[in-house]
């Protein structure tokens, strides 16, 4: 989990992309924030990489994030509690 909620830009876009590069097979990133990465979602996209974001909750917004073909993680994904 990487919590960026508070941290003014850019920050929280380039921790962001660090903790993706160190993300392994079958893993998935948790990010949560305090506003909607917008600036992210197209470099996840270029980088190889599926999210989705559930439900805002308490003002804070949650994106998950896997490699786009890694089934392991986006399972997941799929099977974590909500």
């Amino acid at each position: 989990m990487l919590d960026v909620r508070g941290l003014e830009q850019p920050e929280p876009l380039l921790r962001a992309l660090a903790a993706l590069d160190e993300l392994a097979a079958g893993e998935y990133l948790r990010l949560l924030s305090h506003r909607d990465p917008v600036l992210l979602y197209p470099l996840l996209s270029q980088q190889g990489f599926a999210y989705e974001r559930p439900v805002e909750r308490e003002a804070t917004v949650e994106v998950l994030i896997w490699r786009t073909g890694d089934a392991a993680a986006e399972q997941g994904v799929r099977d974590r509690p909500t």
